[in-house]
């Protein structure tokens, strides 16, 4: 399932290329032994695995990846991975195309266990 880089690109909440093909896994899974494209993988407990998953067709080939209000979620809960600068950009890029609502974020940052930490930047921009 795509995360993070992948899916914020794929949502277009990034103006960064992902140097590696971003995918997320169940705890205690193992990286896919494949030379290309480069992966990273991303271990998800629980619900933090399985919110948020959208199924799309893209060239007749369905995909899985989270939605816009998972991947900003994520986004924060991996700020030490993919840069505080990239979660803010997706939040405020997510928000002002309406492309998830405050609630969608809310709930979604509640499950990934970050609403502390997204809580004032939300009520910064409503």
């Amino acid at each position: 399932m795509f995360c993070l880089f992948t899916a914020l690109q794929f949502h277009e909440l990034t103006t960064q290329l992902p140097r590696q093909v971003w995918i997320a896994m169940p705890r205690g899974s193992h990286s896919p032994r494949i030379d290309y494209p480069p992966i990273k993988m991303v271990q998800f407990t629980g619900e933090a695995f399985s919110a948020g998953v959208e199924e799309v067709a893209r060239d007749g080939v369905r995909l899985r990846v989270y939605g816009v209000a998972k991947t900003v979620a994520d986004s924060f809960k991996h700020r030490n991975k993919i840069g505080l600068d990239v979660a803010l950009e997706a939040l405020k890029d997510a928000r002002s195309r309406n492309k998830a609502s405050v609630d969608e974020i809310w709930r979604c940052a509640t499950i990934c266990r970050v609403a502390n930490v997204m809580r004032p930047y939300l009520e910064s921009i409503g």
